[in-house]
């Protein structure tokens, strides 16, 4: 048999490290519409029990006109877009800040993306380099629902390869809890706990505490991949076994946002009033996860603050730790010698929206 004619005019093997530039902008292929289907897929991968976003006449007390999307379905959406042209060759998604949800999303939605580089970093062996990039994701209607800046470690096809100019961009720690949106037309006086699953209101938190979200959950190797493709993300690493049997774990590896979404769905034990995301401080996959493992989660209160012109709701910035293959029981206490260990697979910095009483 003849062998397969071959064109890079045709395909597309995505950028390695040295196809970035700074200031570089790119508008990423496909715009998706989300629907209520999406929302039901979400739910049975995750399992999810936010009130918010499992019922429309809850969703109705609180201003909404029904359920929005989950916010990390939205941002997994969001993400998956870059890949193609960010993360197709990377080794690792390493971190994440200034992340900003801006409005609620509806299912019926359609998103789009587009990021800048705004970071370049070699790493010393010539072999791969640091990526940074802001993306922001918009609605039909152009506005911007979603904004955050991500870090990737992306291969270099030719190492030697000039670059032209580096750069470290500085990030904000924290984002201020002045900047967090919560739309005028949403009001919490009327949050009814009962149908919430908890009691707890921002009142009720202090920072300090730790939270043991108490369940687990086995990451089977279908779901993993089936969530991955519902973000349309394409990263070889978490399908291909073929190659990664000659990568550096020779298993796929299971994306991290499957991770973020997993601790989500566990801190409903603990903090189930945590109803919206407002935004993502910092946050870093710290060690792979594979099929097979168990994901557990906890979390500490790192702060509070109040929400301007709101007396209805406040705002947690909260730690998820997440965990693979052992119980967050008296886990929070073994942090003392300085480095983390290697059952952590997760540490997301973030803020919620929550009632007050």
């Amino acid at each position: 048999m003849a062998a397969m004619a071959r064109s890079d005019l045709k395909t597309a093997p995505g950028n390695f490290f040295e196809n970035f530039r700074l200031g570089q902008r790119m508008v990423h292929a496909t715009p998706r519409t989300l629907t209520t289907g999406d929302a039901a897929v979400y739910t049975a991968l995750y399992g999810s029990r936010f009130a918010l976003q499992s019922s429309d006449a809850f969703a109705r007390t609180l201003g909404h006109p029904h359920s929005p999307l989950d916010d990390f379905l939205v941002f997994h959406t969001i993400f998956g877009k870059t890949v193609p042209d960010i993360s197709l060759n990377a080794i690792a998604n390493l971190g994440y800040a200034e992340g900003r949800f801006l409005k609620p999303v509806y299912p019926g939605a359609t998103l789009r993306a587009q990021s800048e580089v705004i970071g370049l970093k070699e790493n010393s062996s010539r072999k791969t380099g640091v990526v940074t990039v802001r993306t922001e994701g918009f609605d039909e209607s152009d506005a911007c629902v979603l904004s955050y800046v991500r870090w990737v470690m992306v291969r270099m096809r030719e190492p030697d390869t000039p670059i032209a100019e580096f750069h470290t961009p500085g990030l904000a720690p924290v984002v201020p809890s002045d900047t967090l949106v919560v739309s005028p037309d949403i009001c919490l006086r009327d949050f009814d706990f009962a149908h919430s699953g908890s009691a707890c209101c921002w009142d009720d938190y202090v920072a300090g505490e730790k939270i043991d979200h108490l369940d687990g959950v086995t990451v089977e190797e279908a779901e993993h991949m089936m969530a991955t493709r519902l973000y349309q993300n394409t990263a070889r690493v978490h399908f291909n076994q073929y190659t990664e049997n000659q990568g550096r774990f020779g298993r796929r590896l299971v994306y991290g946002g499957h991770v973020i979404s997993m601790a989500r769905a566990l801190s409903f034990n603990g903090l189930a009033n945590a109803i919206s995301i407002l935004a993502i401080n910092a946050g870093r996959h710290v060690n792979p996860l594979f099929a097979g493992d168990t994901v557990f989660a906890w979390s500490e209160v790192l702060d509070k603050a109040e929400l301007r012109g709101r007396e209805d709701c406040g705002a947690l910035r909260l730690r998820l730790v997440a965990t693979k293959n052992l119980s967050c029981e008296g886990f929070p206490d073994s942090e003392s010698e300085g480095h983390d260990p290697q059952n952590v697979i997760l540490d997301f910095d973030y803020w919620a929206m929550m009632p007050r009483r």
